[in-house]
């Protein structure tokens, strides 16, 4: 048998209080935010953005903000929480709750790219194809603090490398959570709830002890979304940017279809945290209409290209 890692990762940084601190979800979205001021200034001094380099800061402001944040909560409580949204709208300022979408972020930050480009007049293609040079550097990110959190955890297996969640106890049937909270009690009276059981995974031996023979062993799709979304993608608009000469839109097209593609590999190995829509995942079904709007870009880049101002 193996001895699986169970995850005890707190998602706090630095805790002041049992439920205040500064936590390393939100830690993720300011380094996110800082690497794609530092990629987008490095391309706009090199002469591949459009946006003078005196501007990229607003500019990646106002992406962080109206595009990833807002656009990230949209989509969420629209994919993913329609129905506590309909019965209570106010949810969605909930931000401390947790509960963002990367579909929703992109759909955002396509929204205020193009409106950016209609303001400050800088043709919309150029803007995108080096905005997403730096958007996988904050789904690594993402997905690397959904890992510390234990969130959308990956489906049961027997992989030497498998990790096993508490947090799947939420979500467990009553029979299995009403028998750890009879055998954690008489460890600690203080693990009485699921929530002090699952805060407290690492506390004890003997709730370690329970907690491995009590939940499976589980894919950290965490972090195979990270390298393939990340990682991969990463590198490949990078070396397109960087060593090939492509008209404007190209790299969007490819973003696209690439993280399409990367997110539907990983999402069969993650759990599904929506029901399924013709025999796929949530994740995958929004992910077939990026594919869609990727071969739109390279279509239109082909048809009338123009190009950065460094192969102009």
């Amino acid at each position: 048998m193996l001895a699986y890692y169970i995850h005890d990762l707190s998602p706090f940084l630095i805790q002041f209080s049992e439920s205040f601190g500064l936590r390393w979800y939100g830690l993720a979205y300011v380094l996110a935010f800082a690497s794609a001021y530092g990629i987008c200034l490095h391309l706009a001094r090199r002469g591949y953005s459009d946006i003078p380099a005196r501007d990229i800061g607003d500019f990646i402001t106002g992406t962080a903000l109206f595009g990833v944040i807002l656009g990230g909560r949209l989509g969420y409580v629209l994919f993913y929480d329609w129905q506590n949204f309909l019965g209570n709208p106010l949810v969605f300022f909930r931000f401390w709750d947790g509960g963002m979408s990367s579909h929703g972020g992109i759909l955002g930050i396509v929204i205020f790219t193009w409106i950016y480009s209609r303001r400050k007049k800088i043709p919309w293609l150029n803007i995108g194809d080096n905005t997403v040079v730096a958007a996988p550097v904050g789904l690594f990110l993402g997905r690397c603090a959904n890992f510390i959190n234990g969130e959308l955890y990956g489906r049961t297996t027997s992989v030497p490398w498998a990790v096993q969640f508490p947090k799947e106890l939420y979500d467990a049937p009553p029979e299995i959570t009403r028998q750890v909270l009879l055998e954690a009690s008489q460890i600690d009276p203080a693990f009485n709830s699921l929530p002090a059981v699952v805060e407290n995974a690492g506390a004890s031996p003997e709730l370690h002890g329970l907690l491995a023979k009590s939940i499976a062993p589980r894919h950290p799709s965490q972090i195979y979304e990270a390298l393939l979304e990340g990682a991969v993608l990463f590198a490949i608009l990078w070396v397109l940017r960087t060593r090939f000469r492509l008209p404007d839109g190209v790299l969007t097209g490819v973003f696209f279809i690439g993280y399409a593609i990367l997110r539907i590999t990983g999402e069969f190995f993650r759990e599904p945290d929506a029901p399924l829509t013709l025999m796929l995942t949530r994740g995958q079904f929004l992910s077939v209409f990026l594919i869609a709007i990727g071969v739109a870009f390279l279509v239109a880049a082909r048809i009338r290209p123009t190009w950065a101002l460094k192969f102009r």
